[in-house]
């Protein structure tokens, strides 16, 4: 069986992705020793929460037919999947969607494992292209995968600042 998704698909796994990708930074800051990267963390996840604004408002302005199934899925299964696919793909700033955080990581270790996950998740978005049906949708995932290379060198600037 083939797979694909529509757009409004996507976007609801791009939504998830940032809402973990906040949560990250969140959990991050809360465990930080010093204020200044207590204040940059925080800053990520506010900058996840943009992204996560801006994904919905795409979303938003699909039209009726980037929304509509694609698959015939009568036990409402691909919501599931999808789910599943952003929890294990989307988790920017984690090396892994159960690693929790000790405390005891550097700011250099955090960004490091933020860039490796935001790396990731181009490449996963770049993957999904391949799996949307119109051009329109494709432009759209395109959206996203440049939201997300510019988080990769807001914190490649700041890891070169250490």
């Amino acid at each position: 069986m083939s797979i694909t998704f529509n757009a409004n698909e996507i976007f609801e796994m791009a939504e998830q992705i940032e809402r973990n990708g906040a949560a990250f930074y969140r959990e991050a800051a809360a465990k930080a020793k010093d204020a200044p990267t207590r204040k940059f963390l925080a800053d990520l996840a506010v900058m996840e929460d943009g992204h996560l604004a801006i994904f919905q408002n795409m979303r938003k302005e699909l039209g009726q037919a980037e929304k509509e199934s694609v698959t015939f899925d009568p036990d409402d299964q691909a919501a599931a999947y999808l789910q599943a696919m952003a929890d294990a793909k989307g988790f920017e700033g984690k090396i892994s969607p159960g690693l929790k955080l000790s405390g005891r990581e550097t700011l250099s270790d955090i960004l490091s494992m933020a860039i490796n996950a935001e790396r990731n998740s181009v490449v996963f978005y770049v993957g999904l292209k391949t799996l949307v049906q119109t051009d329109r949708s494709r432009k759209q995932v395109d959206n996203i995968i440049g939201e997300e290379m510019g988080h990769i060198a807001v914190i490649q600037k700041k890891m070169l600042s250490l």
